[in-house]
């Protein structure tokens, strides 16, 4: 199934999204990646959702979607999922976010309530909200990344042994080497479908957009996965998790499950963990 899902352009505010369909029955699941990562991450996690209508999004500057030029505002992406979710147009589905998702998830669900049912946030990048003090000054690591690679196949030999690599399923990394580069213009090789620039870009943004107000008039029931250790300035360490502990209190359904054998990358380390809680909030509404 995850081998041919079919491929759509969505149009929303200044860009043009890349958008994956699985289709199926029952309400539909919208899922959202993290930063630097992509939509076809999430394969490994749809494969054991046989019969689940799908949707999988490339975020801005992210994977095949356009990529506008830094500053990227942290609420543009949340912005931008509710514009998709109404040209869809989605009603009650079930929305999956992880970190950078988690956090375009959770407000897209305030700004269009109609279009979810049900939230699904992975350690969303979502603070205590006392830590929100605006942009972070000076370059991040990230942009310093190695950009250019001869093929996926290296790029999967040179991250397999490392951390955090080295704990995700190796499925999930085989997906995100493959559908993660994009051919060089120069027709030399391949660069990242994220570019570090706009990695670096988005980390910087991290404390910018307090977005507690919207969370509190979140009707649906939201499930809040949070992995092992939180840490205050989770962009130098991007294995941690940068959700606030007490997050799930401030929904109006939310429910806290803690994850200590799990580092942020819940979804490369454990698809069927992931696909486990889909289905129970599938069966809930």
């Amino acid at each position: 199934m995850t081998d041919s899902p079919r491929h759509m352009w969505v149009q929303v505010h200044d860009v043009r999204l890349s958008l994956y369909e699985w289709p199926g029955d029952g309400p539909p699941v919208l899922f959202t990646h993290a930063t630097s990562f992509h939509a076809r991450c999430w394969d490994a996690v749809i494969a054991q959702l046989p019969g689940c209508h799908c949707f999988a999004v490339d975020q801005r500057g992210h994977g095949q979607s356009d990529k506008p030029t830094p500053p990227n505002i942290w609420r543009s992406f949340g912005e931008d999922l509710a514009a998709l979710a109404e040209r869809l147009p989605l009603q009650g589905a079930i929305g999956v976010g992880h970190s950078l998702g988690g956090f375009a998830t959770a407000l897209a669900a305030a700004l269009v309530p109609d279009a979810f049912a049900a939230l699904l946030l992975i350690d969303p990048v979502i603070q205590p909200r006392h830590l929100y003090h605006g942009r972070t000054a000076g370059e991040h690591f990230t942009a310093r990344r190695r950009n250019h690679w001869p093929s996926p196949e290296a790029m999967l030999e040179r991250f397999a042994e490392r951390a955090p690599f080295n704990r995700w399923q190796p499925n999930v990394l085989h997906d995100y080497c493959t559908y993660g580069l994009l051919p060089a213009e120069n027709g030399d090789g391949f660069v990242l479908a994220c570019p570090p620039a706009i990695e670096a870009d988005v980390y910087a943004g991290t404390s910018e957009c307090d977005i507690y107000p919207e969370l509190a008039t979140v009707q649906v029931p939201t499930v809040v996965l949070r992995a092992d250790r939180f840490n205050s300035n989770p962009t130098s360490d991007l294995s941690s998790s940068p959700t606030a502990p007490d997050l799930a209190r401030h929904f109006r359904h939310g429910r806290d499950v803690p994850l200590p054998d799990h580092t942020h990358f819940i979804p490369m380390e454990d698809p069927a963990l992931v696909a486990q809680h889909v289905r129970e909030l599938l069966a809930r509404v």
